[in-house]
Formats: structure tokens, sequence, C-alpha cells
């Protein structure tokens, strides 16, 4: 209750049936389709393959970067959008898991409201056990005891929680167990085989809510296991692991999941624990629910860089020739930056990843044509840099200013080739 109260766990009965038979549907069609893919991340400047199958889906245009590598959503179907998708099976399959979404996004709330009024009321109840047991406290110590204790619970507005909760995307993972040759197992508490280790969820919003639905195809022996009296957890059931980060005397917690389970990691849980996933024996699917940290990973904000970028070129009304409105030291630092980023966070990753997305949609393709026209003219903007400071007529000081950063930006994006092409 003290270490782990932001951990919420909803038992299957509980969500409608209507919605557990959509969503357990579209988890075995996009296997059926082979969406589900492992994916090559890179920790301390080495590439592993991740045990577990995953596949993003959210909101159009929106990305999610962890271990290196980022993801492409594949758009769920959005109003005003035009999203073409390889088959009628593979749109029905995201359209549940939007319905997926805005059911755990209410859920989240109503958890988040009610946690408030919990604390709020336990906070006030302390006073009140406080007030009676040192009468003698004197009344300026009492109103600056209120005052502190009035700023910790102030409950959440509306907009704060939906904020908190408003999941723009979902991780999909996929993983049998019996597949794996070798799984690690879990060092601190002997929980077992773990599919995923201890970690943090990466790039949310700050004290965003996760919401985690469970879809584990058990079968009959794993059922009989249940029944069994077993000493610690049952290695046949999926289990979500927590303990509380950097610490390993406080006891960690295990949490079997079964089929439909839904769990929901509260406001800075994340921040503070760390969770792993522990491995059963049948076959699991998960639908992870986040709000991602989308300031610099949404199209809409990558095409606005190029954009500001673009704005220093310019083409003579004449001759079409192409020439740069600033050679300030500044000016040249910001665009050189962009091309870095387009190139590197973008493209690169894009096309890395194959043609993985083309199973689902193509809707990425045209935004990456887009993208790869304006890296385009940004190669063409680094050239004329460098011609330009070639010339003698520029002022020595302004020059060498220029050159020094542009210097800078050059040499990090032949590394990162370099990098890119080794993978």
């Amino acid at each position: 209750k003290t270490k782990y109260s932001k951990l919420i766990f909803r038992k299957s009965d509980t969500v409608p049936e209507e919605l557990h038979q959509m969503v357990q549907e579209s988890f075995l069609t996009l296997r059926e389709y082979n969406c589900f893919f492992q994916d090559l991340v890179r920790i301390k400047g080495k590439d592993f393959l991740t045990p577990v199958s995953r596949i993003l889906i959210g909101n159009p245009g929106c990305t999610y970067k962890y271990l290196n590598t980022r993801l492409f959503t594949v758009p769920w179907p959005t109003e005003g959008y035009d999203i073409k998708y390889c088959s009628p099976q593979i749109h029905d399959a995201c359209k549940a898991l939007m319905r997926l979404n805005e059911y755990l996004h209410i859920e989240a709330v109503k958890a988040l409201q009610g946690q408030n009024l919990f604390e709020t009321k336990e906070i006030k109840d302390t006073t009140v056990i406080d007030r009676e047991q040192s009468f003698a406290t004197s009344l300026t110590e009492q109103g600056s005891v209120s005052k502190d204790q009035s700023t910790i619970c102030v409950p959440d507005d509306d907009r704060s929680l939906k904020n908190r909760t408003s999941y723009n995307l979902t991780l999909l993972n996929y993983m049998d167990p019996l597949q794996m040759l070798y799984l690690k197992q879990e060092p601190y508490f002997g929980m077992g085989s773990m599919a995923v280790s201890w970690h943090h969820d990466e790039n949310l919003v700050e004290r965003s809510a996760v919401a985690v639905y469970n879809y584990s195809c058990e079968d009959s022996a794993i059922q009989e296991s249940n029944e069994q009296e077993l000493k610690g957890r049952d290695p046949a059931v999926w289990h979500v692991g927590l303990k509380v980060a950097w610490d390993i005397e406080t006891p960690g917690l295990a949490v079997p999941l079964h089929q439909g389970d839904i769990y929901l990691m509260l406001d800075d849980l994340n921040m503070t624990h760390q969770h792993c996933v522990l491995a059963g024996l049948s076959p699991r699917f998960s639908s992870t629910h986040r709000v991602a940290e989308s300031s610099r990973g949404t199209l809409e904000y990558i095409l606005g860089q190029c954009e500001l970028a673009l704005q220093n070129l310019q083409t003579d009304s004449d001759s079409m020739a192409l020439s740069l409105k600033s050679l300030e030291a500044a000016v040249v630092k910001q665009v050189e930056e962009i091309h870095n980023e387009v190139e590197f966070e973008w493209l690169r990753q894009f096309w890395f990843q194959g043609k993985r997305y083309l199973k689902c949609t193509d809707w990425w393709l045209k935004p990456m044509a887009k993208l790869e026209e304006f890296w385009r003219k940004m190669e063409i903007m680094t050239s004329l840099v460098l011609s330009e400071v070639r010339k003698d007529q520029q002022i020595e000081e302004q020059r060498n200013e220029t050159i020094s950063c542009f210097l800078l930006l050059l040499k990090e994006r032949q590394k990162l080739r370099k990098e890119w092409t080794a993978r």
C-alpha cells in the first residue's frame, strides 16, 4: 500500500466483453499479417535485437524513440486523415486499438481522480490525528503545517489530468517464450525468466500514466498449474514485476497477468520505480498505451524545422541560381543542425527499418519523400556555405566564426554516417 500505491490493477471481468473480443482479434490479425518486428536497439554503442517483437500504432505522424531507435506509428483511423490500409482486417485491428486507447484514457482519468481524493482524505485524517496528539502546538506552527499540506494535496485540474492520460500511441508487444533459446533470469529477487529486463519507460510526458492491456494465450495446461500450491510466482503465468528504483532492500512485487487483465502505472511511478516483464509459458501480446513526449517527435515538428532551415535559401528570379541569404554563424549553425536532425533522426531511422510499415499502410511514404526533397536542398546549402567561405571578400573574423561552428557539425555528420553505414 505504501511502496506500490500508484500501481492500479484491473481484472479482465471489469472490461466490456465486446472490447476484449475486438482487441484480442486485432492482436491475432496483426500476427497473421506478420506485422510484429524485433527492433535493433543500441545500448552502450552495441546493437541488440529485442527478444520481444513490436509494432507502434497511434496518432498519424507520431513517433516514439527508445534505446536510440525511432519507431513510426502505423496510424489508427483518425478523422481528417486519408489513411489507406493494406487490408480491411488491418484497418479493423487499428480501429479496435484506438477504441481500447479511448477506454484506457477514461480509466486512467478515473484512477487518478480516485487517487487524488484518497490522498486528500488521508492527509486530512492525518492532520486531525496530529492536532489531537499535539494540542499544545502553537497556532503559527499549525498554520504553516496546514499551508504545506494544502500544497501537497491540491487536486489536479482537469487539463493536467487530460494531458497526462491522453495516450497518443500504443506500443504493441508479442513474444512466444518457447521460441526463445535463452531468457535472462531476474537478478535481485529470484523472480525467474524475464521477457523484458528492469527499466523505466523512456520518452514520456512527465508524470504521465502508462496503461497496459495483457493478452496471454493461456491453455488448459497453464490453468492446471495455477491450481497447484506453489511457493513464489507460478512460472507458467506471465507477471509484471515492480521494484523501487535503485533499491533492492524493499521487496519487489510480481503481479500475475491473465487474459484480458489491465494495469495502470500512475503519476510518477514510472520515474520512481522500475518494472520488468516475467515470462510465462504461453505466447503473450500486450498493448502499452503511452503519452509520448512528442515536442520533437512528430512529422509536423520536423516539417516545420525544414521550412525554417530553407528560409536561408533564395533563388535568383532571372538565372534561377541558388544562394544563401545569410552567412552568419548562428544561421549556418541552425541550418546544419536541422540538416543532421532530418538525416539521422528521421530519414535513416525510417529506411534503416526497411519496408516493415508497408505491411500495414503506405502512409509514411509521401512524408518521407518530402523530407528527402528538403534534405537534398540542405545538401546544396552545405555546398554553398563551403564555396562562400572560400571567397576572400569575407570578413576574416566572421568567416572564422562560421567555419568553426560549421566544421563541428560536418564532423558530427561524418561520424554518424560512418556509424550508420556500419550498422
